[in-house]
């Protein structure tokens, strides 16, 4: 039985660890709640959090063997990436308003943001920090920008949405 008493550094590491990945995860639900959108601030701070947590189980309790504790957690990694997955979907799928019983589809990109954070909680956790705050960086730039930009194609191109039997050039 491996010793439960982690040195000083590791409570260091692991501390650094959990809070970079609430921090990273508050960023992305800052964005999601100043657009009002159902998950917010604490949810993805849970999940990125949570991401990181849960991928350094099999990082702290690899005992002896490399090579269980690498087949640990890419199957860690597979359970939380099919996991958040289910959270996503909830997000994705909710009951119209209306006479209609039929689900409407909205949410896709704040499901989109919930599964990137679980991500970049995961690779937090994993020792990875470089590539958590970048891909952070890049989510926040795709959420706050690329709208901007695609505005920005529509009217050059002419391109129209329908939305409440008007036509709109821009959403």
């Amino acid at each position: 039985m491996t010793n439960m008493l982690l040195p000083t550094n590791d409570w260091l590491q692991i501390g650094f660890r959990l809070v970079l990945a609430l921090i990273v995860g508050c960023m992305i639900g800052f964005n999601r709640q100043q657009r009002g959108r159902p998950a917010g601030m604490r949810t993805f701070m849970l999940v990125s959090m949570g991401a990181a947590l849960f991928v350094m189980i099999p990082l702290q309790a690899e005992g002896d063997s490399s090579y269980a504790a690498t087949n640990a957690l890419s199957r860690t990694v597979q359970g939380v990436a099919s996991g958040v997955g289910f959270l996503g979907a909830g997000l994705i799928l909710q009951e119209s308003s209306g006479k209609s019983l039929r689900p409407k589809v909205r949410g896709l990109t704040t499901a989109a943001c919930i599964w990137i954070a679980a991500g970049l909680g995961a690779a937090i956790g994993c020792g990875l920090w470089q590539m958590g705050l970048i891909g952070g960086v890049l989510t926040l730039i795709i959420l706050s920008g690329f709208k901007r930009i695609h505005r920005l194609f529509q009217i050059i191109t002419g391109e129209t949405n329908r939305k409440n039997g008007q036509e709109s050039v821009i959403e």
